[in-house]
């Protein structure tokens, strides 16, 4: 089916609050309805929606191919375009995201716990959406199509703000989304995107729209975040940076820490889960630095490391204080070389920003500790970084990676998109 546009436009004589506001009560309404939706119904919603994100994929990719020679003109980093562009196969991906999320069990209606009490009560705790959620975001345009299929599944309503790179990517991908919803019986306004790249926009989001917004989900640096912490008045899923590191224990297998540190690093540079540090154990330095430090240079990656670092090549640059707080989304990692497992997790504790950390060793006691003691999100024991996506943990997909302490906290799945409420059955008890 080709690309049809479905968004109301903007009132040429409506103010942005006005049409915010519009947005947060259509948005409200369609949440009601897709609440009560069977499971049966998203599922064919979410498999034609991927119909026609594949059926329109010549639109889409014209689409982005404006936002990215825009990006281009305007000086962008590198591991900027590569998040934004789509081809072929990515634009594949994402249609085959959303029937992937369609193909999972209905969050919505399950029961999560259930008591009786002494009186005779019967009480279920029973998992309901959530309602509006507003997704923030910023260069990857596939977070349009999963925020929304997420939010469906689960569900409820989204109201998507794209940054200004992915704008036109994420508009088309909106438009389309709408399109199989509509086609689908179900409101169009389920997914709404936000059609302005006014930063104003933002502001209206972040005070919930009279009430209209239930949670906000920031997806992008931290410049973004930071606001939206100092701006929300409605709860928050936070994803700060990725400073995640992979620390390379005494015990390691060579071979093994080797193919983890380059997948880690090298696999996708501009991903939140990409490695920034690579931590060696000072007992395995002699045998393990060297080849790890040439393997990552020889693989296009600048180093920056400590003096021993430098010592083992000539081509390391010194590391700055900056650089172990640095999320660079670049082929660019800093190296230091510590005084054993305290001194690593002390390490991630100092400058990691709790997101996904990893040890490569063969010691099942010093992996237990890691695991237990490092305080991230993710921690990975003798595998890749980039595993820390919710595609990977069987999510489907994800709106982003949770590092705060509430409510949700790693791959935000649709899980994570729903609340609960307590059902209470009496044969006509009173209280005394």
């Amino acid at each position: 089916m080709p690309f049809v546009n479905l968004r109301p436009d903007f009132a040429l004589d409506g103010s942005l609050a006005d049409e915010m506001r519009g947005i947060g009560r259509r948005a409200r309404a369609a949440a009601r309805l897709i609440a009560l939706a069977s499971a049966q119904t998203k599922d064919i919603a979410l498999r034609t929606i991927a119909e026609h994100l594949r059926a329109a994929g010549a639109e889409i990719l014209s689409e982005n191919a404006v936002d990215v020679a825009a990006a281009k003109a305007a000086g962008q980093t590198s591991a900027l375009i590569d998040r934004l562009t789509l081809d072929a196969g990515r634009l594949a991906g994402i249609a085959e995201a959303v029937e992937k999320i369609g193909a999972l069990p209905d969050p919505v209606g399950r029961q999560v716990a259930a008591f009786e009490r002494p009186n005779g009560l019967l009480i279920e705790r029973i998992a309901v959406p959530l309602g509006v959620i507003g997704v923030i975001f910023e260069s990857r345009p596939n977070v349009t199509a999963d925020a929304g299929g997420l939010c469906l599944k689960a569900g409820n309503a989204a109201i998507l703000r794209a940054g200004s790179d992915s704008h036109r990517t994420a508009v088309a991908i909106a438009d389309t989304m709408r399109a199989g919803l509509v086609a689908s019986g179900l409101p169009a306004d389920a997914v709404q995107i936000v059609p302005t790249r006014d930063r104003a926009a933002v502001g209206a989001m972040l005070s919930g729209l009279d009430g209209c917004i239930d949670v906000i989900v920031p997806r992008g640096g931290r410049g973004l975040v930071e606001r939206v912490h100092a701006e929300a008045r409605v709860p928050v899923f936070a994803h700060l940076d990725g400073i995640n590191h992979v620390y390379v224990a005494a015990s390691a297998d060579l071979a093994m820490a080797r193919s983890i540190v380059l997948n880690s690093k090298m696999r996708r540079t501009g991903i939140c889960g990409a490695a920034e540090t690579l931590l060696v154990d000072r007992a395995c330095a002699e045998t393990h630095l060297k080849p790890l430090v040439e393997m990552l240079i020889e693989a296009g990656c600048a180093v920056r490391g400590d003096e021993t670092v430098r010592a083992a090549d000539h081509r390391v640059v010194p590391a700055t204080e900056a650089d172990w707080r640095t999320e660079y989304l670049d082929a660019i990692i800093a190296v230091r070389v510590v005084e054993g497992l305290d001194a690593a997790i002390a390490h991630i504790e100092s400058f990691g920003s709790h997101h996904t950390d990893a040890i490569v060793t063969e010691d099942d006691a010093e992996a237990t500790r890691f695991l237990a003691e490092v305080d991230s999100a993710i921690v990975v024991h003798n595998a890749s970084t980039q595993f820390a996506d919710g595609g990977e943990f069987g999510f489907g997909a994800e709106i982003g990676i949770a590092t705060g302490r509430m409510h949700a906290r790693g791959p935000v799945g649709i899980e994570q998109l729903t609340t609960f409420k307590y059902r209470v059955h009496g044969s006509g008890q009173t209280r005394p």
